[in-house]
Formats: C-alpha cells, sequence, structure tokens
C-alpha cells in the first residue's frame, strides 16, 4: 500500500517539533505515513509528548484539548490536515459559537458533567 499524505500544522511552542521547518511561532509539514496511522504514530513520529499539546483539529472538527486526549488512536486518512495549538494558546475564534468534533471526543465530552464548558476552571 502507498503511504497517504497529512497536512500537519503546529502552533507557538509546538513549532520547535518541526525542526528546520519552523517560522518561529508556527510550522508547516507535509508527512508521508504508512496507512493506519494513528494520532498517536504521528506524535511519536514528531516527538512531541501527547501532554505537550492543547487543542487539537483534524479537517476543521475538535479531536483533543488540555486534559481530554481521546483521539491517540484515530486512524488519519490520506489528506488530512491536522492542527496542534500550544497549552497557552486560546480558543481559535471562529469556533466560539459552535464546534464541530471529532467521535471519539463528542462521546467523552456528552458523558461530562456540564459537557466539559465551563466559564471557570480549578485545578
Amino acid at each position: 500500500m502507498e503511504d497517504i499524505n497529512v497536512d500537519v500544522w503546529l502552533y507557538g511552542d509546538l513549532a520547535r517539533f518541526a525542526g528546520e521547518s519552523s517560522q518561529g511561532s508556527f510550522a508547516n509539514l507535509q508527512i508521508n505515513l504508512p496507512p493506519g496511522t494513528t494520532v498517536g504514530d504521528l506524535l511519536t513520529k514528531l516527538q512531541m509528548a501527547t501532554e505537550e499539546r492543547g487543542f487539537t483539529f483534524i479537517n476543521g472538527n475538535l479531536s483533543a484539548m488540555p486534559g481530554i486526549q481521546t483521539d491517540l488512536k484515530h486512524e488519519l486518512k490520506a489528506g488530512d490536515r491536522i492542527a496542534f495549538f500550544h497549552l497557552q494558546s486560546m480558543w481559535p475564534f471562529q469556533y466560539r459559537h459552535g464546534v464541530s468534533v471529532t467521535d471519539e471526543i463528542n462521546e467523552v465530552l456528552h458523558k461530562q458533567k456540564n459537557q466539559a464548558l465551563h466559564h471557570t476552571y480549578k485545578k
């Protein structure tokens, strides 16, 4: 089987995982991966610990957020676009009035009290 190509965006401090392709505050990589590669496999390839990322989007759908990283086993497909935002990143403005989500995170969010939506957070 032929490799798949994935369009990977790294924002903020995560751009360092792109090496020479880093533009400082962001990086864009075109990565060829074997079929069946998961988000977890991609993180391993990038040498990025899952805890280093904040919000993650796959094809514009929220797939992970701080403390809820349900996408590690999500299988990537040819042409997928995945964006990793750093932990200090704010919620992207274009999603403030609704966001599409992956099936994996949707299931987890709906099981949580208040469906994981809060105005303030406590440790």
